[in-house]
């Protein structure tokens, strides 16, 4: 077991069946060292979007639920990296950037707490190698009413 593996396993996290696309693209490009993870939504370990994970930030959802609404995402992007990696996540040389998208009403001014959500989760997974560069959004809908969309790039071994 490497040390991400292992990492996941102090942590209680177990990586879900990474999602198929659901329209005409990839779930994820290798180029040259570089890892692309196309956007991923805050999906259960079961496949499914919780309800408490559904509809807008500052409205339907409040900040506990947006907190884990992105770290789910970002579970999901490991998972699919696992998948691009061919299981092994220690190829993994640093996460070099996180996009997030959050379901927001208009007046909510709180997306960078939220999107921490996925940023503390990947540096607890990876450490210092899980530090990035971000971007956070608001957004009027996301696929399937979720509250919050995560992408990464990562740089590979």
């Amino acid at each position: 077991m490497n040390a991400v593996d292992t990492k996941l396993a102090e942590l209680g996290i177990t990586l879900p069946t990474p999602a198929a696309p659901v329209a005409n693209y990839v779930p994820y490009v290798i180029t040259g060292n570089l890892l692309v993870i196309s956007g991923q939504l805050c999906f259960g370990l079961d496949g499914k979007l919780s309800d408490s994970h559904k509809g807008k930030l500052g409205a339907e959802i409040f900040n506990e639920a947006g907190l884990e609404a992105a770290r789910l995402c970002a579970i999901n992007v490991l998972a699919q990296a696992k998948a691009a990696l061919g299981g092994d996540l220690s190829r993994i040389a640093r996460c070099v950037r996180l996009g997030g998208f959050i379901n927001a009403v208009p007046h909510f001014s709180a997306l960078p707490a939220i999107m921490n959500g996925a940023s503390d989760l990947m540096v607890e997974v990876l450490g210092d190698k899980g530090r990035h560069a971000r971007s956070t959004i608001g957004v009027a809908e996301l696929p399937a009413d979720a509250a919050v969309e995560v992408e990464a790039m990562f740089e590979i071994s």
